[in-house]
């Protein structure tokens, strides 16, 4: 996580005064209970409110020489309260307390990435609208088929990144659980009505069952959700990328008064956003893996996820978050050219209307194999002498035996390309 990729409120979440501050407040939750439950004494709970002081220089003070980060923080916190800070803590384990305060900070995290998709969507949505008849060539393979329009291409990630939405709020709600169950898990030493107590100040669930750590699948699935929307993300700026290359520019990324291209070529005006998006989009993905790795730790619990964790956990929201907002900046201002769009469609004149010749043909009773045949040979010809694509049908006697000249200035129209656009609209935006 390095200040460049990362948006303020997002990097907050993980900064160490967050940390503790949950820290802080498990172990107040906790000492509520057993209050409640007659563990420990009345008032102990709201005495460590009033007097605790998170001062996380002086905690990592401490741990520099205990070698433990839960102790540290506790013995920062009795150094401030005094005698009555020894009912903390009691039956728990530091796991109890780190692997709640990690799904909190996920949990946070995770939010705020939702906001950022409801941007995006609403974005999209607009655009989509804006561009639903700005038709434009569609490729596959990177090369020209048939025609779409630009709303369209935008109205597929705008359904893409609702699937993403919906696939956000699961994973948030994957790990939407704390565990306050003792050393290994089987609340030996603590009621099972302290975590059930703090599970409802956070407004978690309880895990219904753990070891001395909450099961790890849950994070894999958040880890994995990221990694999906980031590859989302990577699509659409690569859609943006291949359309703004010279030869096709159809789009453009906005280039402020001021920008500068290249330090070479002073005419040069890149994609660098989407770039920038499709590069952290690979180091997202790539920390979903480790959190696959994570799932297997030996028997009740071992350390290896730990150092995992700190690292990605992090990184994964706080890059995905700047991604997000960076690829909805990226449309917003996005510079579209239909003039292009239109002068790339014509381009190889009339090929786009291929297949309305092949059916058409197979409706007239020509075998599908000849009809493909004819219809291929003048597209070729075509293709390499630069000629009409009407010009060469019509002058064909196999094609004019079965269509008129008539015939084939109906079906070179772009209606027929575009009459269900409405019926696709319709079906995403009922969804």
């Amino acid at each position: 996580m390095i200040s460049r990729y990362s948006r303020e409120q997002i990097a907050k979440i993980w900064q160490p005064e967050n940390k503790y501050k949950i820290w802080l407040d498990i172990e107040i939750y906790a000492a509520e209970a057993m209050e409640k439950f007659k563990i420990i004494p009345k008032g102990i709970a709201s005495e460590i409110r009033r007097k605790a002081k998170i001062n996380p220089n002086r905690i990592d003070q401490i741990e520099k020489k205990v070698k433990h980060d839960v102790i540290a923080f506790l013995t920062s916190i009795t150094e401030k309260i005094g005698p009555k800070a020894k009912f903390l803590h009691q039956g728990m384990t530091s796991s109890d307390v780190l692997d709640t305060c990690f799904n909190i900070q996920l949990y946070q995290s995770g939010k705020i990435i939702l906001k950022d998709l409801e941007d995006l969507l609403k974005i999209l949505k607009t655009k989509s609208i804006k561009y639903k008849k700005t038709v434009c060539v569609g490729r596959s393979h990177g090369i020209h088929a048939e025609p779409v329009t630009f709303g369209l291409k935008l109205l597929t990630y705008y359904a893409e990144f609702k699937r993403n939405k919906k696939r956000m709020e699961q994973a948030i709600n994957e790990i939407s659980t704390c565990a306050i169950s003792g050393a290994v898990g089987t609340f030996a030493h603590i009621n099972p009505g302290i975590e059930q107590y703090v599970a409802k100040k956070l407004k978690f669930k309880a895990e219904p069952i753990s070891t001395q750590v909450i099961p790890r699948d849950r994070h894999a699935y958040f880890f994995s959700v990221l990694a999906i929307i980031a590859s989302s993300a990577e699509r659409l700026a690569t859609e943006i990328r291949h359309l703004q290359r010279t030869e096709v520019l159809e789009v453009e990324e906005y280039f402020s008064v001021g920008q500068k291209g290249s330090s070479a070529m002073p005419h040069k005006r890149n994609p660098v956003l989407s770039e920038n998006i499709t590069g952290l989009a690979r180091l997202i993905r790539s920390y979903a893996y480790p959190a696959l790795e994570n799932v297997v730790l030996w028997h009740e619990r071992d350390i290896s996820h730990s150092s995992v964790e700190r690292n990605i956990g992090p990184d994964a929201t706080v890059t995905l978050d700047f991604v997000l907002a960076r690829l909805a900046n990226v449309i917003q201002n996005l510079v579209v050219y239909p003039k292009n769009m239109q002068k790339n469609l014509e381009k190889f004149n009339g090929l786009i209307f291929s297949q309305n010749i092949l059916l058409k043909l197979t409706q007239k009773g020509m075998t599908r194999e000849l009809a493909y045949k004819v219809v291929q040979k003048n597209a070729m010809k075509t293709w390499s002498a630069n000629e009409s694509f009407f010009d060469n049908l019509n002058n064909d006697k196999q094609i004019k035996s079965k269509l008129s000249t008539d015939d084939l200035k109906k079906l070179f129209n772009m209606n027929s390309h575009l009459r269900y656009i409405n019926t696709i609209y319709g079906r995403v935006f009922k969804s």
